[in-house]
């Protein structure tokens, strides 16, 4: 197995690309760690940059590349009262090492598109399989930045919505799913998306929720959200 070389990743490519577009001076890159997948591809790298902003002053030089995200809101709408539930993944994560509750989600590589990935994402973290026109476009191309302090992760937001009976969206509670190869160990678990919106301690997670609400235009739900 060959690994990407940083230089070749797409998610290098386009951060420098955009860096560029915006006029920044790049003087140089120091590449600190990178940790690649199974198949030797760049997932994460730590960076020192050394760059200088157009107005002539050097950019804090810590920066953790990502890339692009995509986030994808899953609503089972029950056929018969049109109550709305979320399915959620539920997984320990390494900000606090907890469990937490989550919409699907996975980075964009150079060989398929936002609108790909989340499909594939979809099917690997919950089992369900959807087709692409099915995809609420939320972030409507623009993305969303989480930490443009110290990293370039640009989430890009979709939604779908699946009718089906209430035994139906029952069956997807405590499903075990996620890839080995990545070490995730993922469960799905079926919650009133009041409840759900309570139990998500993300940022990223939450603005979803909002932007899901406003697209279809659920303002009367919307309303009773609280954390």
């Amino acid at each position: 197995m060959q690994e990407e070389k940083l230089q070749d990743a797409h998610k290098f490519k386009r951060w420098k690309e955009k860096l560029v577009e915006n006029n920044l001076k790049i003087n140089g890159v120091e590449e600190v760690y990178t940790r690649r997948n199974h198949n030797g591809e760049v997932l994460f790298s730590t960076l020192m940059l050394d760059a200088v902003t157009p107005e002539g002053h050097k950019i804090p030089p810590i920066c953790f590349l990502k890339g692009d995200v995509v986030c994808i809101l899953v609503c089972l709408i029950d056929a018969k009262t049109k109550e709305k539930y979320l399915l959620l993944v539920r997984q320990r994560r390494i900000a606090s090492g907890e469990l937490t509750y989550e919409h699907p989600a996975g980075m964009v590589d150079g060989t398929k598109t936002a609108v790909e990935i989340c499909v594939q994402e979809v099917f690997e973290e919950t089992g369900i399989n959807i087709t692409e026109d099915q995809l609420l476009v939320l972030s409507k191309g623009k993305p969303y930045y989480p930490s443009t302090g110290t990293s370039d992760e640009a989430m890009f937001f979709f939604a779908c919505e699946l009718e089906m009976t209430k035994t139906e969206i029952e069956a997807f509670e405590n499903q075990q799913h996620g890839t080995n190869e990545e070490h995730e160990f993922i469960t799905t678990h079926v919650l009133s998306f009041q409840k759900a919106h309570r139990l998500i301690n993300n940022t990223n997670g939450l603005l979803l929720n909002y932007l899901y609400l406003q697209e279809v235009g659920d303002f009367k739900l919307m309303s009773q959200l609280s954390l």
